[in-house]
């Protein structure tokens, strides 16, 4: 009984460990609104799409997408100034935007997912 419950002590080290992300990515807490480090605009990546499909922000703003699909997604600027690694389950990518213009990107993956930043 005793090595049973020193098993099950055991078990649940790892639990807490899939937060792994990589180190552009911003932990936010709560499924949207501003990221809570720096202010900015929330993006969600969610249900192959990405919403809102067009967001404003200004110059030196920051734009943060959080991975919420049941699969992993990228964002791509189709100008290539900026690129995220495939992620999902939670993790975020962060991108701060330090000229004005449009911006359109999409996801590597899947091509059909596109949107557009403006950066005023």
């Amino acid at each position: 009984m005793i090595g049973l419950l020193g098993l099950v002590s055991g078990c649940g080290s790892g639990s807490d460990g899939g937060g792994a992300a990589p180190a552009s990515t911003t932990t936010s807490a709560g499924g949207g609104g501003s990221p809570a480090a720096g202010g900015g605009t929330m993006v969600e990546v969610k249900n192959f799409s990405f919403m809102p499909a067009s967001a404003t922000v200004p110059v030196g703003g920051k734009v943060t997408w959080k991975f919420d699909d049941s699969t992993a997604h990228t964002v791509v600027a189709d100008d290539n100034s900026f690129s995220s690694p495939p992620l999902q389950g939670g993790q975020t990518f962060t991108h701060t935007f330090t000229t004005g213009g449009t911006v359109k990107y999409h996801c590597s993956i899947h091509p059909e997912m596109i949107a557009t930043i403006v950066v005023k």
